[in-house]
């Protein structure tokens, strides 16, 4: 029958496996990899590039393309107080490069999965895959591969091109862009994040849907590059998964950087106007109270819905719940990551939020050593941290003071501010706060919340804790290398028991 695609092995002849991954992402190839060391003959199903999504569409190259607008944001901004002598008229963009750095990153770093693949004797097939059957009577489960043609990221592929058989299937294939209702995407004026990554031009204005962190991400790339952006958030704050009070800062901050927000609207129509959009917002609170904004594109960044299309046979009757494939890990202490078909699992975003990268991972390597009998540890998805990379960044975990209040906890609070903190001053960068919320009266951590520079990379100490059921006082009694970011932490947990020294 051929190859699937631009397979790494034939397919001509049906193969068994110990396990079938379907989609190569951070949760698939993680799971592959998992499942190789633990002695399991593997195979990964992936419809185009090793990484998925996140290291070819999303986590990896926005990362890179918004550490660009940082260093070009940040000189011309601020080069003068830095005795650098920056004119700003004179400062060239060169779009194409920026695009395509960060697509030069993601070659890199998906040949390095393939190298990981063949360190692992993990055999890869390039293709769509169809789940014809689970393991059932004694029966193994059955994949066919087709040919990966056509859309990568719709439909079913083209022609058969073989077929593979395992004792179980682990299902990878993560999200894709949640669409509007009534309004069509065309990928040039009307744009999902995937077509925003790689715009052959800068627009000289843009309205974005939604707030959370792929809306706001787009939103600062494009505003330190000049585009005129306008984010419309149907909830009454920007960032709205976010604790309140750090969604007011955010805003603020932003807002100072020049993005406008119109938060309490929703979209009631988009109307394409010569080579650009006219957009139509109307308030929450007053249906008629519309107003009309005029861009040259519009990205929609309304959320992401799990994607299968095509990927079981309609006999299967796999179980779906609001768009995701179930499985027991909302029911269970102990989740195996079973769908409702015998042999078959599904991790990742395919099954529902948390849509992070670093869930996936973490489920895919629970979900295969379970599979073998071991009792790991598993997610705590309690304290997930969730981290938006402009600038400044935004980092959190566990719970806001929102979800405790909601809770009726007896709980306490320490805020530090960074504009008076040494390492912020010293960087430029004292935007922000860190807020820590803990229990009454032991002081255990309930939540982290941090606007500011490194918060992504500060939240993982707060990870720790809460992993190890730390206090606040134990914070307070370790010692932080001065100067450093890391001190705002320390300042933020005396913060809860009244002593902050810099405060």
């Amino acid at each position: 029958m051929g190859t699937a695609g631009r397979s790494d092995r034939s397919v001509s002849d049906t193969k068994h496996f110990d396990l079938i991954v379907i989609g190569g992402g951070p949760g698939g190839y993680v799971g592959a990899i998992r499942a190789a060391q633990m002695g399991l003959k593997v195979a990964c199903i992936e419809r185009d590039k090793l990484g998925g999504v996140c290291l070819n569409w999303g986590c990896i190259p926005t990362k890179a393309l918004l550490h660009n607008a940082e260093l070009y944001r940040e000189a011309i901004t601020h080069g003068g107080e830095w005795g650098l002598e920056v004119d700003p008229k004179a400062v060239k963009v060169d779009w194409e490069k920026v695009i395509g750095r960060s697509r030069k990153i993601t070659g890199v770093l998906n040949g390095g999965i393939g190298f990981l693949f063949k360190k692992n004797k993990i055999e890869h097939f390039v293709g769509h895959a169809k789940i014809l059957s689970g393991a059932t009577g004694g029966k193994p489960c059955r994949v066919e591969v087709r040919e990966a043609t056509g859309d990568y990221y719709r439909g079913s592929g083209g022609k058969v091109a073989g077929s593979l058989t395992a004792d179980r299937v682990l299902i990878a294939t993560g999200a894709a862009p949640r669409s509007l209702p009534g309004v069509t995407p065309d990928g040039a004026t009307i744009i999902s994040s995937y077509e925003a990554m790689t715009l052959p031009r800068r627009p000289a204005s843009m309205v974005i849907v939604g707030s959370g962190a792929i809306g706001m991400e787009f939103a600062y790339f494009y505003n330190a590059f000049g585009t005129k952006v306008t984010v419309i958030e149907m909830q009454d704050r920007i960032l709205p998964v976010e604790d309140d009070e750090i969604s007011a800062a955010a805003e603020k901050a932003f807002a100072r950087q020049g993005i406008e927000f119109l938060t309490g609207h929703v979209v009631a129509k988009v109307e394409k106007k010569g080579t650009g959009a006219v957009v139509a917002a109307s308030s929450t609170k007053d249906p008629t109270a519309v107003k009309s904004i005029e861009c040259e594109a519009v990205l929609v960044a309304i959320g992401v819905v799990g994607r299968f299309d095509g990927l079981f046979d309609e006999s299967l009757g796999i179980r779906v719940e609001k768009g995701h494939l179930w499985t027991d890990y909302r029911e269970s202490k102990a989740p195996t990551y079973q769908t409702s078909v015998p042999g078959i699992y599904a991790i990742g975003d395919v099954i529902g939020p948390p849509w992070l990268a670093h869930v996936a991972s973490e489920e895919a390597v629970a979900c295969v050593e379970r599979m073998l009998g071991h009792h790991t540890l598993g997610v705590d998805y309690a304290s997930i941290p969730g981290c938006t990379y402009c600038n400044p960044q935004i980092a959190s975990i566990g719970m806001t003071e929102r979800d405790a209040k909601a809770k009726g906890l007896q709980y306490q609070v320490g805020v530090y501010q960074l504009k008076g903190h040494g390492k912020a001053i010293a960087v430029g960068a004292t935007t922000g706060l860190v807020k820590l919320i803990t229990s009454k009266p032991h002081g255990e951590i309930l939540g982290c919340h941090i606007l500011g520079e490194d918060a992504s990379e500060l939240i993982a100490e707060i990870g720790l804790a809460i992993r190890l059921e730390a206090t606040a006082e134990d914070i307070i009694s370790t010692v932080h290398a001065h100067p450093t970011m890391a001190e705002s932490i320390h300042e933020a947990a005396l913060a809860t028991e009244k002593r902050a020294i810099h405060a």
